[in-house]
């Protein structure tokens, strides 16, 4: 007889304990709080897909919709290793909190594929990819659900998605169509400031944070986790506001540097190289030195469930700020509590990403094209607008901020569901 083996807590655990707290908070409505504890609709496909020598391998891809309640699903796709449903249950719930919280018209969904796209050439990744698109059909439409890039995936993946999709519409239909994805290259639908988004509206709630603390941006320090879109933008864009990367780390290793390490010149080294391991500005350091490093702001910008209580009690930081999806999990928020260590969570502190994809969804619905300096200014108003509802809720109830941020999502959904009622 073998001895019970330890439960082991999953992402979405975290998440239906971070609801829970909230809801218990605010006495969200019973009726209300089951349909929001439950995704709408979680389809999983397995597909063949044609290797260059001529293999056959099968896939198997995930699109889980939470919540449409606010407006069409909306999430990103992410092409990893690590993909499974419970990932996705997960991401999906958050994008509609983060969607409530932002005040846009969309809620929740996301999916991916499980595999590791660095073993597959860039022809199997595009077969891969319009594969997917076609496996899922009419689960995707560009006012029903609308996917987006995420981990590994990116513009070109987009491309390939729409034009699959807008290949299976009549033709007179398909310049309606354009804005079934986002995140796609400008040239063909994409929105200017898109491929910044994320990190934009990262260091706009920074910059938010620094003004209610008194606290001077242009001397402080800073260290991300993961240097892929979002963690390089954020550093590029903090750069000029004056602010010092002292370290960094990805799948590659990490590095430190405590003159400061160029952001430009990492991302061209990280480009040429694939990851930050082996730049000559700095030196490696390991994964526990990496997290103790000695800074004002830490920006962990990569996968889930990375501060912890293994990991928290390391950080000697002034504030995270979440680029990531769930970086934190639930000890890892109790000991920053405990530490006094600000959080901008990620619901709130990376929406500029989906932001920025409903002035794309917008722009394309309207036939028209927004200037970079409208997008970054829409975006500022976007997601400055819900951190102070997040802080005025904090406020009121005297709790973190990301309980706060949930009750603030809640309370949207909420107030849509009371209004509309149930059917039938």
């Amino acid at each position: 007889m073998t001895a019970d083996r330890p439960q082991v807590r999953t992402i979405y655990d975290n998440v239906e304990a971070q609801f829970d707290k909230a809801a218990d908070l605010m006495r969200l409505d019973p009726s209300i709080r089951k349909i929001l504890a439950t995704t709408t609709n979680e389809i999983v496909v397995h597909f063949p897909v044609k290797m260059d020598d001529g293999r056959v391998e099968m896939f198997t891809g995930y699109r889980v919709q939470h919540n449409n309640v606010l407006g069409p699903f909306k999430g990103g796709l992410r092409y990893h290793p690590a993909v499974d449903i419970d990932e996705v249950r997960a991401l999906a719930t958050w994008m509609t909190w983060k969607s409530a919280i932002a005040d846009i018209p969309f809620g929740g969904a996301k999916g991916g594929i499980q595999c590791d796209p660095s073993k597959y050439s860039r022809s199997e990744l595009e077969r891969l990819t319009r594969r997917f698109a076609f496996a899922l059909g009419s689960n995707i439409g560009p006012e029903y659900d609308i996917p987006a890039p995420d981990v590994n995936t990116n513009a070109q993946t987009m491309a390939w998605i729409l034009d699959t999709y807008l290949s299976m519409m009549s033709p007179q239909e398909r310049n309606r169509c354009v804005h079934v994805v986002t995140g796609k290259p400008v040239e063909a639908g994409g929105s200017l400031g898109r491929d910044k988004a994320t990190g934009q509206g990262v260091v706009y709630c920074i910059e938010q944070w620094a003004k209610d603390r008194r606290f001077d941006l242009s001397k402080a320090t800073y260290f991300v986790q993961g240097f892929g879109n979002v963690g390089s933008w954020t550093a590029k864009l903090l750069k000029p506001l004056g602010a010092t990367l002292v370290a960094a780390e990805d799948h590659t290793g990490a590095i430190a540097n405590a003159a400061g390490i160029d952001p430009e010149a990492l991302s061209t080294h990280v480009a040429a190289r694939g990851g930050v391991a082996g730049f000559p500005g700095a030196k490696a350091v390991d994964h526990k030195t990496f997290m103790a490093t000695q800074a004002d702001i830490f920006v962990p910008a990569a996968l889930e469930s990375q501060i912890t209580k293994g990991t928290a009690p390391l950080l000697n930081v002034r504030l995270v700020a979440e680029g990531a999806n769930g970086p934190t999990d639930l000890d890892g928020d109790r000991i920053l509590t405990e530490k006094k260590i600000d959080l901008v969570p990620d619901v709130l502190c990376n929406s500029g990403g989906v932001i920025v994809s409903y002035f794309e969804w917008l722009q394309n619905k309207r036939s028209e094209s927004w200037d970079l300096e409208e997008v970054d200014a829409k975006l500022e108003r976007r997601i400055l607008g819900g951190y102070e509802r997040v802080k005025a809720a904090a406020s009121e109830f005297d709790t973190d901020w990301r309980t706060a941020a949930y009750v603030v999502a809640l309370r949207r959904l909420h107030t849509v569901y009371t209004r509309r009622g149930i059917f039938p």
